[in-house]
């Protein structure tokens, strides 16, 4: 009795132990993978009883080797369950358990009577450790078979494409939003009168020295008409910003002081100074700019 409990607590933990195992390996949405597909419940039903099988012979092949035991045998082995550990027991007897093996003075009991050339052979039991791992083994090729060959699971390449798909969207939707991510494609025009107080502020420190504070233009151009050298609109004056002017003599690229959101924000402000006219501003340069005709320039 005392052996036959564990053996059924250890029937119900394997049981449990694969049952939520297979609960987490097979996508089976809001609902129970046993439920969802029937196949499961039916693996695992065939499992739980290969389990109690298995336990109820093991039980019942120890318990005839214990009857054919003599009463001496009995005696000594029921002495020795019984015998207090030595301290320097433990581990002899956590390998005796791993291994099951006969000590050398009972082989005798347990050779077999094959003779090959005055070799004899030791029926010694498998390894309980090997034995489990090959159960696992046997449990884990059938949970693989169920779930990529029954209900068609990704396999390890399918997997990877879904998630490199999956994170290219992300990225994207990323792109789109990320302050210190935004170029002349993903910049958008801002109206907020915050976001154009923190423009002029920043304007003021970094271009009036050539545009002057009111935008009329001084070394640079007039930015509050409607001509534009590079373009005007958000997206083009984002990029002019960002990467300078025309060669040799525009203005410096500005990517490497400021961050885009502070560049969308100069931008924004800059837009909003058109039709102005600031007192003795600079003549017109460049082309007059409609918005249906906008594009980013090219460098």
């Amino acid at each position: 009795m005392k052996k036959i409990i564990p053996n059924y607590l250890r029937v119900l933990l394997i049981f449990f132990l694969i049952f939520g195992a297979m609960e987490f390996v097979i996508d089976s949405g809001d609902r129970p993978a046993f439920i969802k597909y029937p196949m499961v419940s039916v693996f695992l039903f065939v499992f739980l009883f290969l389990l109690i099988a298995v336990e109820i012979t093991i039980s019942a092949i120890d318990n005839v080797m214990y009857n054919l035991l003599s009463d001496e045998e009995k005696a000594k082995q029921e002495t020795e369950a019984h015998l207090p550990l030595k301290e320097t027991d433990w581990y002899k007897n956590i390998m005796q358990k791993l291994t099951r093996t006969q000590p050398m003075e009972n082989e005798q009991e347990i050779i077999l009577h094959h003779d090959y050339d005055g070799i004899k052979e030791l029926d010694n039991n498998l390894p309980p450790w090997w034995v489990y791992l090959f159960y696992i083994c046997i449990i884990f090729s059938v949970v693989y078979l169920v779930r990529y060959e029954i209900m068609g699971a990704d396999n390890q390449e399918m997997e990877l494409q879904k998630e490199l798909a999956q994170a290219k969207i992300e990225v994207e939707e990323y792109m789109k939003t990320a302050p210190d991510l935004m170029d002349e494609k993903t910049v958008t025009l801002l109206t907020e009168p915050a976001d154009l107080e923190i423009g002029k502020s920043l304007f003021t420190t970094n271009c009036a020295a050539c545009h002057r504070a009111d935008g009329g233009g001084q070394i640079g151009p007039n930015l509050t008409d409607e001509h534009w050298i590079l373009g005007g609109g958000i997206k083009n004056i984002f990029h002019t910003i960002t990467n300078g002017g025309r060669d040799g003599k525009g203005m410096i690229a500005w990517k490497g002081t400021l961050k885009p959101k502070e560049i969308q924000k100069i931008a924004s402000y800059i837009i909003s100074l058109k039709g102005s006219n600031p007192k003795d501003a600079k003549a017109p340069d460049g082309d007059i700019w409609v918005e249906e005709a906008a594009a980013p320039v090219e460098k």
